[in-house]
C-alpha cells in the first residue's frame, strides 16, 4: 500500500544521538583494525550488526538507533561538508 502522507523525522537529541553512535562506532571498529566505513555501509545494508564490533559496546548501541536515523544523520553531515566547501 501507498502512502500519501508526509513523513516527518526527529530533530534534536535523535541527530546527536546517531551522530554519537557512529562516532562510537567509528573508534570501535578502527581500534579493532576493521575498515569503518566497509563495516558500517555493510551494516546500514543489510541490519546484520555482525558488521559492527562489540568493542566499547558500540553493536549494542548502533541497534538502538534506527537504520534511517544513522543515514539521514551521514547524508546530512555530508552535504554540510559540501556546502562548507562551496
Amino acid at each position: 500500500m501507498v502512502s500519501d502522507e508526509t513523513r516527518t523525522f526527529k530533530i534534536g537529541s535523535e541527530e546527536n544521538r546517531a551522530e554519537k553512535v557512529i562516532r562510537l562506532a567509528y573508534v570501535a571498529m578502527n581500534e579493532k583494525g576493521y575498515n569503518p566505513v566497509h563495516q558500517l555501509v555493510g551494516y546500514l545494508l543489510s541490519g546484520d550488526p555482525a558488521y559492527i564490533t562489540s568493542h566499547l559496546d558500540a553493536r549494542s548501541k548502533i541497534r538502538k538507533v534506527e537504520r534511517d536515523e544513522l543515514l539521514e544523520e551521514l547524508v546530512r553531515t555530508y552535504l554540510n561538508n559540501l556546502e562548507k566547501k562551496n
